[in-house]
C-alpha cells in the first residue's frame, strides 16, 4: 500500500488547521452573540413573531380661563385589515366600503395588499365601528382612535389652531403646545406565525397609551364671542375686506380675546372659506390650494404688519413727555400742514386747520403738525430709542407660532421727512399686537409685559404640572408719565376724536386712527380704535381694526362704535362696576333702551321711531327702505348712541 506523499500530508494538515480555525471562530461568534447581542436578536425574534398595532393617545384638552373646553377629544375607532387572515376579499371589501362609505375598488386594493396590517379608515364613529365589530369577521380589526373636536367651530380659529390626520398640531396653540398635548402612543401586541396569522390561544399584550396634558388659557369664551359677534357685524355692514379685535389685560398681558374675520371652521379646516375660491377650487394646482389655505389660516394680528396711523401717536406723546421735550400746556400752531425738508406734509384736517392749540388739545384732535413738532424736538436717535424700548424692533414673545416683527427704516436713513411721517404712524409697519404691547406699558404704570394665552398645564386630575411665569419686564417709562398719558387719552374719548366710545359710568381712554394703505391715494384705508378702561386703573385694553371699510372709513366713526359695544358688554361681565357722574345722572344718559327691528321698514317710519327714543340717526345710501342697521336689533343703546341706517 502506497503511503501518502509529503504534499498530500501538508494539504491534509492545512485543511485540519483551517477547519479548526473556522470552528474556533464560530464558537467565538456564538459566544459573542449570546453574551453581547442576545437582547438585540431576542427583540428581532419577538418582532418577527408578533404584530403590534399602535393606539393613539387621548390628546389633552385646551380650556379657556373658566375651564370651558375650546378643543376636546372624542373616542372613535380605526378600521384595519390583516390580508393573511381574510378568506373572502371581495366580500370584505364590499362590506367595508358600504359601512364606511368608501369606494369599493379602493378598499379592495387595500384588502388585497400583502402587508401585515393595512389601515382602511380612521376617525370612525362608535356606532359604525360597533356594527363592524359585531360581524366578527376574520382579518378585520377595530382599534381605538381619537377625534379632535372644536365645540365652538369657527371661534378663535386662527388662535386655537387644529391638528392633522396624525393628531399633531398644525397651527395656533395646537402647534405651539403640541409637546404637552400629544401624549404617548400605546400598543396592542399579538403573537403570529411566519405568515402573520395570529396564533391560536395566544394572548394579546396591551401597552396603554399615555394621555396628553391639558392646557389652560387666558381666553374667555364669553368675551371672545362678544368680540366675534361685534366684529362680524361691522365687517358685513361696511363691506370690509377683513377685521380684527384683540382684548387683553394690560397689567399682566393675559389675552381675553383675539378675533379675526373672515375665519374658518376648525372641524373642517381644509375647506376654503371664500365663495369666490370655492367656485374655482378644482382648477387650482396643489401649490395654489396650499397658498390659499395658508392665507385663510393666517392670523393677521400677529403674522402681518400694517401702518398703525394715529394710534401710534400715543407712543410719540409718551416719548415727548418722558424726555421732557413737551409739556401739557405747550402751545402749537396748526395751519393745516407743515413744510418739512422742503416737502409739504398735511394735517388730516387739511384744507382746514386746528389753529392754535395746546399739547393736550393736539392729542384730542389728533393734529399731525403737533406730533411732527414733538418728534423734531426728540430727534431721530431719541425717537428710535423709544421705538426700541417699546419693542417695535422685536417680537412680543406671544406664545403663538409665526409672529412677525416691525419693519422700520434704518436709523441712518431717517431724515426730517421720515421722522415727521413716523411721528403720526406712517412710513413704517408693525403688528397689531406690537401696538397693544406698547400701549399696555403706557397705561399700566410703565412696565413692559408679554402678551400670552397659556397660563398653566394640568393633568386630568386637575393637578398643575407646569405654571408659566410671565413676570413684568423692565420699567420703560415713569409712573408719572403713564398717569399723564391715561388722563390725556381719557380726554380724547370725553372731548376729542374718540367720543363715539363714550360710555356713561365708565372712564374710557383711547385713540382713533385712519391709516391709508399703500400705495397712497388708492382709496383704501384701515379704520382702527385703541381703548382702555377704567382709565384710572386699566383692566381692559383693546384694539379694533376694520380693513378697507366701504363708504365712511374714519376710525372714530367706523371702529369707535364697535369698541363702544365691545366695552359695554365686556366691562360689566368682568364685574367692573360703573360710577356715574352727577351730570350723567342729570342728563339721564344711563337709561338703556332695546333697539327694535328696522330692516325692511320705510326710512321715514324708522326715523320717527328712533326720534321718539331720542336716538341719533345716521343714514347711509339714498334709498327709502332700510336694508341694514348698526347696531342690530335687540342691542341695548342709550341716548348717547347713534344708529346707522343703510338704505336702498
Amino acid at each position: 500500500m502506497n503511503k501518502p506523499s509529503i504534499g498530500v500530508k501538508k494539504k491534509l494538515l492545512f485543511f485540519l488547521f483551517v477547519s479548526e480555525m473556522i470552528l474556533f471562530l464560530l464558537i467565538l461568534r456564538v459566544f459573542y452573540i449570546q453574551t453581547f447581542e442576545a437582547d438585540f436578536f431576542q427583540q428581532m425574534a419577538y418582532e418577527q413573531q408578533t404584530r403590534d398595532r399602535l393606539i393613539t393617545p387621548k390628546r389633552g384638552t385646551i380650556y379657556d380661563r373658566n375651564m370651558v373646553a375650546v378643543a376636546d377629544t372624542q373616542t372613535v375607532s380605526s378600521i384595519s385589515v390583516i390580508h393573511a387572515q381574510i378568506k373572502e376579499p371581495e366580500k370584505v371589501a364590499k362590506l367595508l366600503s358600504d359601512k364606511l362609505e368608501l369606494n369599493y375598488d379602493d378598499v379592495l386594493k387595500k384588502v388585497n395588499k400583502k402587508v401585515a396590517l393595512e389601515r382602511i379608515k380612521t376617525k370612525v364613529n362608535k356606532e359604525v365601528a360597533d356594527s363592524i365589530r359585531a360581524l366578527n369577521l376574520p382579518g378585520i380589526i377595530v382599534d381605538e382612535d381619537i377625534l379632535r373636536v372644536y365645540p365652538y367651530s369657527t371661534m378663535a380659529s386662527q388662535v386655537i389652531g387644529f391638528v392633522g390626520k396624525d393628531n399633531q398640531g398644525i397651527i395656533g396653540l395646537e402647534a405651539k403646545y403640541d409637546a404637552y398635548l400629544k401624549g404617548e402612543k400605546g400598543k396592542i401586541l399579538t403573537e403570529t406565525d411566519a405568515r402573520g396569522v395570529e396564533l391560536k390561544g395566544s394572548m394579546q399584550n396591551r401597552v396603554a397609551p399615555t394621555s396628553g396634558l391639558n392646557v389652560v388659557t387666558s381666553i374667555d369664551v364669553i368675551i371672545q364671542q362678544y368680540a366675534e359677534q361685534t366684529l362680524a357685524k361691522v365687517v358685513e355692514a361696511k363691506g370690509a375686506k377683513r377685521g380684527s379685535i384683540i382684548l387683553l389685560n394690560p397689567q399682566n398681558g393675559e389675552i381675553y380675546a383675539m378675533a379675526s374675520k373672515p375665519d374658518f371652521d376648525l372641524n373642517d379646516p381644509f375647506t376654503i372659506n371664500s365663495e369666490e375660491m370655492k367656485a374655482v377650487w378644482d382648477t387650482l394646482s396643489e401649490e395654489d390650494k396650499n397658498k390659499q389655505l395658508n392665507l385663510m389660516w393666517r392670523n393677521f394680528n400677529i403674522n402681518d404688519t400694517y401702518e398703525p396711523g394715529s394710534t401710534f401717536k400715543i407712543v410719540t406723546s409718551t416719548a415727548g413727555l418722558e424726555e421732557g421735550v413737551v409739556k401739557e400746556t405747550d402751545t402749537f400752531n396748526c395751519p393745516g400742514y407743515r413744510i418739512v425738508g422742503g416737502r409739504t406734509i398735511k394735517c388730516w384736517r387739511s384744507p382746514r386747520s386746528h389753529g392754535t392749540l395746546n399739547f393736550v388739545e393736539g392729542v384730542q384732535n389728533s393734529c399731525n403738525p403737533v406730533f411732527m413738532d414733538v418728534a423734531e424736538r426728540l430727534g431721530p436717535e431719541t425717537f428710535y430709542k423709544y421705538m426700541n424700548l417699546f419693542g417695535f424692533n422685536k417680537k412680543t414673545g406671544i406664545d403663538l407660532p409665526g409672529e412677525a416683527v416691525g419693519i422700520m427704516h434704518a436709523l441712518k436713513n431717517v431724515g426730517p421727512v421720515e421722522l415727521a411721517t413716523m411721528s403720526f404712524g406712517q412710513s413704517f409697519q408693525i403688528t397689531p399686537l406690537q401696538l397693544l404691547s406698547a400701549a399696555s406699558t403706557i397705561v399700566n404704570g410703565g412696565r413692559a409685559i408679554t402678551p400670552h394665552f397659556v397660563t398653566h398645564v394640568v393633568n386630568d386630575k386637575g393637578t398643575v404640572i407646569k405654571l408659566f411665569d410671565y413676570t413684568h419686564g423692565q420699567q420703560i417709562i415713569s409712573a408719572q408719565t403713564s398717569d399723564q398719558m391715561k388722563s390725556i387719552l381719557e380726554s380724547v374719548v370725553s372731548k376729542g376724536t374718540g367720543n363715539k366710545t363714550y360710555i356713561p359710568g365708565y372712564r374710557v381712554g383711547g385713540k382713533t386712527a385712519t391709516s391709508e394703505k399703500l400705495p397712497r391715494r388708492n382709496g383704501k384705508y384701515i379704520a382702527s380704535f385703541l381703548a382702555f378702561a377704567p382709565a384710572e386703573n386699566p383692566q381692559v385694553l383693546a384694539l379694533v381694526l376694520v380693513d378697507e371699510p366701504q363708504g365712511v372709513y374714519y376710525g372714530g366713526q367706523v371702529a369707535g362704535p364697535v369698541m363702544k359695544e365691545l366695552l359695554e358688554n365686556t366691562l360689566p361681565y368682568l364685574k367692573i362696576e360703573p360710577s356715574y357722574t352727577e351730570e350723567e345722572l342729570k342728563l339721564d344718559t344711563v337709561s338703556d333702551v332695546v333697539l327694535p327691528e328696522l330692516r325692511g321698514m320705510e326710512l321715514k317710519a324708522a326715523k320717527k321711531i328712533l326720534s321718539d327714543m331720542k336716538i341719533d340717526i345716521e343714514v347711509k345710501g339714498t334709498g327709502t327702505t332700510i336694508t341694514n342697521q348698526f347696531p342690530l336689533p335687540n342691542e341695548h343703546v342709550n341716548q348717547k348712541s347713534k344708529v346707522v341706517l343703510y338704505t336702498a
